[in-house]
């Protein structure tokens, strides 16, 4: 055989070869490659959107966090103002409870002070109706007289 003859034969084995491959082998490797390809992208892609969908979260999260703390602070700030009022308002209800209290005191004196008057004049009147007695009993003398109107003094 010769080296001519060998080359031409093994030049048409290889284009065999060649043919065979790219009608039956390089399809599917192409075709195993491009969805590789695609998936890869397709993961490029849905990493992207992850990303912007996470920013996006993030704004979220931050927007709902600022809100909270101004909605919190609001809250904080109504409850202050209730517990300002309920305090002024018990401060009034224990003002208006210590006035009662106090007019109810004076009332209370002023009834002890007629009722000490009351009984002092009953006294002074017993006391005078018994100076009269023992004065009309014994009989008109300045001397005596006035010895019983010192003791009523005394007693007075």
């Amino acid at each position: 055989m010769n080296i001519n003859s060998t080359l031409f034969l093994q030049a048409i084995v290889f284009a065999i070869l060649v043919w065979f491959t790219m009608k039956y082998v390089w399809p599917p490797v192409m075709k195993a490659l491009d969805e590789r390809a695609q998936k890869i992208a397709d993961g490029l892609a849905a990493a992207d959107k992850a990303k912007t969908e996470l920013s996006a979260a993030n704004q979220r999260v931050e927007a709902e966090l600022a809100r909270s703390r101004t909605e919190s602070a609001t809250r904080l700030a109504d409850a202050e103002r209730r517990a300002q009022a309920l305090v002024d308002e018990a401060k009034a209800r224990a003002s208006e409870e210590a006035a009662k209290i106090v007019a109810a005191a004076q009332a209370e004196a002023q009834q002890q002070v007629v009722k000490a008057r009351d009984a002092l004049r009953d006294q002074v009147a017993v006391l005078a109706v018994k100076g009269a007695e023992q004065i009309l009993r014994r009989e008109v003398n300045a001397g005596v007289h006035a010895d019983l109107l010192s003791r009523l003094k005394a007693e007075l």
